[in-house]
């Protein structure tokens, strides 16, 4: 498999890319399999799809596998429906102050003044 992501399966002489990473949360004695991390931190191990899939733990321990999301491409429906509504408003306001007249105020050691 060639690697994709730049990182490599953390098993000794493996090659492969890393798709998932493995953390252990030892209080509770269970290990987390999910989608590869955004960033190596130096107690997850990076594994590929075979040493993945052949994950074994010790006795008494539990697997919790989560998959990633299936991603979509672009906004969704909510997103967009939500940037429209904001522009409305912002449309709506404008219209109800009429024209907008300029800010006067302190910025600092600047004054904005008025042209006449």
């Amino acid at each position: 498999m060639k690697r994709l992501t730049g990182r490599s399966c953390s098993r000794a002489s493996c090659t492969n890319s890393a798709i998932k990473t493995l953390t252990y949360v030892y209080s509770d004695s269970t290990a987390v399999l999910g989608p590869l991390a955004t960033y190596a931190e130096p107690h997850n191990y990076d594994l590929c799809l075979a040493h993945s899939e052949r994950l074994t733990v010790p006795v008494g321990w539990n697997v919790i596998k989560q998959e990633a999301a299936i991603q979509q491409q672009g906004p969704s429906d909510d997103d967009l429906m939500a940037i429209a509504n904001a522009v409305r408003e912002v449309a709506n306001l404008d219209l109800n102050k009429g024209t907008m007249q300029p800010e006067l105020g302190r910025r600092g050691h600047l004054r904005a003044l008025p042209s006449n």
